[in-house]
């Protein structure tokens, strides 16, 4: 496989130029974290990011982050960590699932846009992308939004970056807006709650005026006794409801104490406080769970996003159906759901389900067989799919960047 190597947004122009040129798609890689999402590209050419990796600028008291597209997130998030700013929106760090070694880059974090607990009330990736400076599909270099958080210049076409899996163009550099870490974190734990009830109590709590920042459910579990960052919290046979509070440390304590009698008719809370607290919210974001290197390694893992209030119904439904085990995050609006082997990972139970509930499944972790045979992105109405193909061809007419890897059987 040929692997090209480039050190800055001239030599993506040229070659994106050259591979249309020659016809020749390409795959787009930071570090490779992210590789096995997705199908097969319908290539043997890479385009290596991995030394743009710079820190281009940095402005804290400006809550703004310039970054080149291979720079490590892991890195990243030491930095503004040392000025006590975070990405907001919590992006996950899909290594321990997917059994990867590789750290994550900024460009991939844009490129899959996938956001942790604090989405429901943060936004996601895209949210929180002000600007860009990328590479379309016809080899030419452009510029869109600023470094700026209102920025009324015209169309956001940096949106559409986010959540396209490098299929419109190659991003080359990134402007995000970062925020204050907060203070003080308090966490309630309700304990035993089967689906329903437990969905039931994120909708109270999120609906509540306690300015909830994440609420998450795991049902009970013969596999999680020793997952990380859960200790000593919950053990395998009762199901853990989790909700929570963030901001000054007297306003955290106050509303979790409020939260907690607000909740009383589902149980008694418990109240972890910060370092427990994030390690906690960790497990949950990164799903650690069902990581590769634990108990359910070997299981094909879908990520289902469904209209909250039905999350508890569907998710036990493919439980049951299917003896699998899932995690509900974003108050019952995302589902992690971790399946026995299969020929087809169970694609048409879940996407017969989910489509019945008004909600869409990825295949996030499956062995490359299965993702030859099973859609890995949720199928599309023949409607919005014309659309996003319209956009596409927008930006690479020719299919050069990242071929096939959002559609099965795409043309070599």
């Amino acid at each position: 496989m040929d692997t090209l190597r480039v050190r800055d947004a001239k030599d993506v122009e040229e070659v994106v130029r050259a591979a249309i040129a020659s016809e020749q798609p390409l795959e787009i890689v930071g570090r490779g974290s992210k590789r096995s999402i997705g199908h097969a590209m319908a290539t043997n050419a890479v385009l290596d990011l991995s030394a743009l990796n710079a820190v281009t600028s940095y402005e804290p008291n400006e809550l703004i982050v310039t970054l080149q597209a291979g720079a490590p997130v892991a890195d990243v998030l030491s930095l503004i960590d040392a000025k006590n700013q975070q990405f907001a929106f919590e992006p996950v760090n899909t290594a321990p699932l997917l059994g990867t070694s590789a750290s994550g880059t900024i460009g991939g974090m844009i490129a899959s846009g996938l956001a942790g607990p604090r989405r429901i009330r943060a936004g996601g990736a895209r949210d929180h992308l002000l600007g860009a400076h990328a590479v379309s599909g016809f080899g030419d270099s452009f510029k869109t939004g600023g470094k700026v958080v209102k920025n009324v210049t015209g169309y956001d076409l940096c949106k559409l970056l986010a959540g396209s899996w490098g299929t419109l163009s190659v991003m080359a550099e990134v402007t995000l807006k970062v925020m204050p870490k907060p203070e003080a974190e308090r966490t309630l734990l309700l304990r035993g709650l089967d689906d329903a009830a437990a969905n039931k109590a994120m909708t109270a709590a999120l609906g509540s005026p306690f300015d909830v920042s994440a609420a998450a459910h795991l049902p009970k579990s013969a596999f999680r006794a020793k997952t990380e960052g859960l200790g000593d919290i919950a053990g395998e046979d009762e199901g853990l409801t989790v909700l929570r509070l963030e901001g000054i440390t007297a306003s955290a304590s106050h509303r979790a104490g409020s939260l907690r009698e607000l909740l009383a008719p589902f149980g008694t809370a418990d109240i972890v406080e910060d370092a427990a607290s994030s390690a906690l919210w960790t497990t949950i974001r990164d799903v650690l769970p069902f990581a590769a290197g634990g108990a359910l390694g070997a299981w094909p893992v879908w990520r289902i996003v469904c209209p909250p209030a039905s999350g508890a119904a569907l998710g036990a439904l493919l439980a049951r159906e299917t003896g699998g085990e899932v995690i509900y995050d974003w108050g019952g609006g995302l589902i992690w759901a971790a399946m026995p082997p299969a020929g087809d990972a169970h694609a048409a139970a879940v996407r017969q389900r989910t489509n019945a509930f008004g909600g869409h499944a990825t295949l996030i972790r499956a062995a490359e067989d299965v993702r030859r045979e099973v859609d890995v992105f949720h199928p599309q109405a023949p409607g919005v799919a014309a659309l996003s193909e319209r956009v596409r061809a927008s930006f690479d007419p020719k299919s050069i960047l990242n071929r096939g890897r959002l559609t099965r059987g795409a043309p070599a």
